[in-house]
């Protein structure tokens, strides 16, 4: 095995750069481009990543020490034959990470004053000694802030030398919802949209009422908030209720999960959901696609695979797997991978992959309860699809009332995209499927 010498590279005329941050620790294992310090000016943050795969043999910094350029950071034994030059160029954000529930990740510095529209290309990092001429805020919030679609430029910093905090981030995209920040994009646009003039958010002291406590929201629920709200808002929606006769799925699911009791694979009704949404998709296009701004005007993003969102309830919030390219896979495949999924989630350990490319998502509260719900839209996506709980209820068959199994349906749909013909359409279609799913395969 060889090592490798990683250094503090050119940084410019900086001098006496603080370490304010180290990610990694002797006997640690990195892949290329993984993060192994933080430097930070008085203007910016940047960090040093690992010019190859290997493991650290030694770290010769410790936080607080102040560097310069060719100052030795880590020696990395490499994990091939070959090591990789010494010479690095430092990148001033990690990558991108998706929100959770309610939108997938989304680009800098467009939109209604900082949130980009659904598709826009992300700006290439600064690398090198422009990396220090970045936005002031440390890589966590960089990270946060582009979950969000915020462009740091534009937030003004409280932080120490002016330095962006993470409420800082909030406030901002508070004050964008909320329609205190200036808009650059033309109304009606999806990127775009102008001021809504709001009134200010309430501010109580809650306290001379009554006993309070105070509860901080998980690290999900802040930026799942701020991505409800955007969608909210900037998505013109409208539900569709519906209902669908699933007696005779209904045995069938419970006699697979006898036959498969061994595999220890438990099929869901939502894994047939998955299943019958991905064959309506095919048959209503429309609602596997996305609402894109291009130059010539907003346009629709028909999409050719089907990668569908289940929202998963964990300790910490609700986030929204992905089951790739479900229109391959069995009933009992998409149910082994939901259950992965769920237990990743729920362990707090779901990666950046797990939660991308997601085409349509479903929000199931069957196993809870409720008659119908609105759940909020998936931006980029232009459909979510609610379920409720089943029940017992009387059908008519021509001759008298039978005791049938039903499931309600909530179809919520971006109205620019779909008209309520096609929503009501494609709930029907779905029905009659999972009323009788031989049709799937037709």
């Amino acid at each position: 095995m060889s090592t490798i010498e990683v250094k503090v590279p050119d940084i410019g005329d900086f001098k006496d750069v603080p370490v304010i941050e180290i990610f990694v620790k002797p006997g640690d294992t990195v892949a290329a481009e993984d993060s192994l310090v933080t430097l930070e000016s008085d203007k910016a943050t940047m960090d040093v990543p690992s010019p190859i795969a290997g493991t650290v043999k030694e770290v010769h910094v410790k936080l607080g020490d102040k560097v310069a350029e060719g100052r030795l950071i880590v020696i990395l034994e490499a994990a091939g034959a070959a090591a990789a030059p010494a010479a690095v160029t430092p990148a001033a954000t990690p990558s991108p990470a998706p929100a959770p529930h309610s939108a997938p990740p989304t680009g800098e510095g467009r939109g209604a004053g900082a949130i980009a529209s659904p598709g826009a290309p992300m700006p290439p990092a600064p690398a090198g000694a422009e990396a220090f001429k970045a936005a002031h805020a440390s890589p966590s919030v960089r990270k946060f802030a582009r979950e969000l679609g915020v462009d740091l430029a534009r937030v003004a910093g409280t932080g120490p030398k002016g330095r962006v905090l993470q409420d800082d981030v909030q406030n901002f995209v508070k004050q964008v919802m909320s329609g205190a920040a200036a808009s650059e994009g033309a109304g009606g646009s999806i990127s775009g949209g102008g001021s809504l003039n709001l009134l200010p958010w309430p501010s109580v002291d809650f306290a001379k009422f009554g006993p309070i406590e105070t509860r901080p929201l998980s690290r999900i629920k802040k930026i799942s908030g701020a991505n409800l709200a955007r969608n909210w808002v900037m998505i013109p929606h409208v539900t569709q209720f519906d209902e669908a006769d699933i007696t005779d799925l209904e045995a069938f699911r419970v006699e697979t999960n006898k036959e498969n009791e061994k595999s220890g694979i438990k099929v869901t009704m939502l894994a047939f959901l998955i299943k019958a949404s991905v064959a309506a998709l095919g048959k209503f296009p429309d609602l596997n696609a996305s609402l894109v701004s291009t130059p010539d005007g907003d346009s629709l993003v028909l999409k050719q695979y089907f990668h569908i969102g289940f929202a998963a309830d964990t300790p910490n919030g609700l986030v929204v797997p992905v089951i790739r390219n479900a229109d391959q896979k069995g009933v009992l495949q998409i149910a082994k991978e939901m259950g992965e999924l769920s237990a990743k989630a729920r362990d707090g350990k779901l990666g950046p992959a797990d939660m991308q490319g997601g085409c349509f998502s479903i929000s199931s509260l069957g196993g809870i309860g409720g008659t119908g719900f609105t759940p909020i839209i998936n931006a980029p996506e232009v459909a979510i699809l609610g379920v409720s709980k089943s029940a017992i209820k009387p059908a008519w068959d021509g001759k008298s009332f039978l005791p049938r199994l039903t499931i309600p349906l909530s179809l919520s749909y971006d109205h620019r995209v779909i008209d309520g013909a096609q929503a009501a359409r494609f709930t029907a279609y779905l029905g009659r499927l999972l009323a009788d799913m031989r049709r799937v395969m037709l």
